[in-house]
């Protein structure tokens, strides 16, 4: 009878298990060291050889020649185990032998002594899918069993298993098989067997494995029987529902001309196909996914699990995109796979899904439209004008000249405009209204709205060459004498001397209703030229105004 690769290729050693270097290693010492353990919980993904060690570790423990990290092989007791038919070796499938009844019955087995071997192990696939009260069942025989017998649970879902099961037993994660020595196991396997084969081939039964050696192994087998001695990419390809690196490239190809058209294209081919639309979209995200890592680290990188042709060629079509593009498209892929899971129209999430694709590689990044919001540079001052120097001539116009007018007296050159943080004797004197406010409105133009409110709420005295100020205590921070001269000179054209006293002011100033306080406050932030830029660039509207110190 028939009996397919990944039973037949199963190791019988623990050098013949593919990675798992941690586990391999640790068991055979504790074997050479005689430090055996009554209970081992083995976790990982699937196929990655799980129940295989724990069979190995079996026949370590039972061989005649041992207890050994090399078991022979030829006699009774690794023939039986290696073929399933110990009666010292219980595999027990706990997927259907989950309750308490079961439980009880291999409590009742773990007191009777092993009919011929050593020790008497219990192998506990799927240990995971126990029930709460047969795992409260078997507590105390894994936690005190017999000195003949071993535990051993195995698992892909260590997290379910109680934590009163777990601290009494020694945990080995088992690790999903690398690519590289998947593809060289693949080949070996190949070998054995006289099928022909090459690098991408193999490329994609590994893939299909996505680490697991049995899947991969599985995978292997159908193909086998497909394309018989020879295995042909694209045949393997169809029969397991994989897509080349040319098809996933359409999409790519359709992104750079930003062709929605193409992308319906696309899914209706796939529609018209007979693909499955779910796992294009799989798929699509493993591609960005693999685009954005040989964008990052190169063709040289172990994290893409291609061959070296594909990673050339991953290399070449990520440079025609940048990491912040192949960013978004990677996480519109997963979103999409996601919705597909549930969808009852896979097509037309799918063709959504693709043209957000398309536009989404039409927007600006955030950094350009941030940069955009800055303000427009100030026209460039007229220069000023020497006394004692003629004007400069003004440069010859192009269109025809008007008829000559009678000479008039030349014009004055225009006056430069002032500047606010010069003193001079020409400054304005302080406006009618008086100090305070002409201070205050010096402040609320060159920006200083919290010293202007300071200066709002103290009381202002002159002495001479010195303001003197009593401000209270909350507004203190604010009141900086650099500030204050910077209005002053603005508002009078010269410096003073600034006190500023910390107290209670005796009369406060009358405060402004609601109403008015919000049009004030509403004025001077639509009046802001960073508000108004932001405004031209990015649209919208001003829905509502928060004064951030209330």
């Amino acid at each position: 009878m028939y009996q397919v690769i990944a039973r037949k290729y199963r190791p019988q050693s623990f050098d013949e298990v593919v990675n798992q270097e941690h586990v391999k290693s640790t068991l055979a010492n504790a074997i050479l060291q005689n430090r055996i353990a009554h209970g081992y919980i083995f976790s990982g993904q699937r196929g990655t050889g799980k129940t295989t060690v724990a069979r190995l570790l079996a026949r370590c423990l039972n061989c005649v020649e041992g207890p050994t990290a090399k078991p022979c092989g030829k006699c009774a007791s690794c023939a039986e185990i290696a073929a399933g038919g110990s009666v010292d070796v219980i595999e027990i499938d706990a997927a259907s032998n989950r309750g308490i009844n079961e439980m009880r019955e291999l409590r009742e087995n773990v007191r009777y002594r092993p009919a011929r071997d050593r020790y008497k192990v219990f192998i506990i696939d799927e240990a995971h899918q126990i029930t709460s009260e047969a795992f409260n069942a078997l507590l105390k025989t894994i936690e005190e069993p017999p000195s003949w017998a071993v535990f051993v649970l195995c698992t892909t879902e260590a997290h379910k298993i109680p934590a009163t099961i777990a601290s009494r037993c020694q945990h080995f994660s088992f690790r999903s098989v690398d690519y590289d020595e998947l593809v060289a196991r693949l080949e070996w396997i190949c070998r054995q067997e006289g099928i022909e084969t090459d690098a991408e081939v193999l490329s994609v039964l590994a893939q299909a494995g996505e680490g697991s050696v049995r899947d991969s192994l599985s995978a292997l087998d159908q193909a086998i029987a497909c394309c018989g001695a020879k295995l042909d990419a694209a045949e393997v390809r169809a029969l397991l529902g994989a897509f080349s690196l040319e098809t996933l490239h359409q999409v790519t190809e359709a992104l750079l001309r930003s062709d929605s058209g193409r992308m319906l294209e696309i899914v209706d081919s796939l529609e018209r196909n007979g693909q499955n639309l779910q796992h294009f979209a799989r798929e699509l995200a493993r591609y960005f996914r693999n685009l954005l890592v040989a964008r990052v680290a190169g063709r040289d990188t172990r994290l893409v699990a291609a061959s070296r042709n594909e990673r050339e060629r991953l290399v070449q079509i990520a440079g025609s995109f940048s990491e912040e593009d192949l960013t978004r498209y990677l996480q519109l892929s997963l979103d999409l796979f996601r919705d597909l899971q549930y969808s009852l129209q896979p097509r037309f999430h799918l063709e959504i899904g693709l043209v957000k694709l398309v536009q989404a590689g039409r927007l600006a990044p955030i950094e350009e439209a941030l940069a955009g919001l800055g303000p427009a540079p100030a026209p460039a001052p007229a220069p000023r004008a020497n006394p004692g120097t003629a004007p400069p001539a003004a440069a010859p116009a192009s269109r025809p000249k008007a008829p000559a007018a009678p000479p008039a007296a030349a014009p004055a050159p225009p006056a430069a405009p002032p500047d606010p943080e010069a003193a001079g004797p020409e400054k304005p004197a302080p406006r009618p209204a008086g100090m305070k406010q002409a201070l205050h409105a010096a402040l609320m133009e060159l920006g200083l709205t919290f010293t202007a409110d300071a200066v709002e709420h103290s009381e202002l005295s002159e002495a001479g060459d010195a303001l003197n100020f009593v401000t209270p205590r909350e507004f203190s921070l604010a009141m900086q004498a650099d500030d204050l001269n910077k209005a002053l000179r603005r508002a009078a054209g010269r410096s003073m001397k600034i006190n500023v006293r910390i107290g209670e002011v005796s009369q406060p100033p009358a405060q402004p209703s609601a109403g008015e306080a919000e049009d004030e406050l509403a004025r001077r932030v639509l009046s802001n030229p960073e508000v108004q830029r932001f405004r031209e660039v990015l649209g919208g509207q001003v829905r509502q105004i928060r004064n951030l110190k209330e």
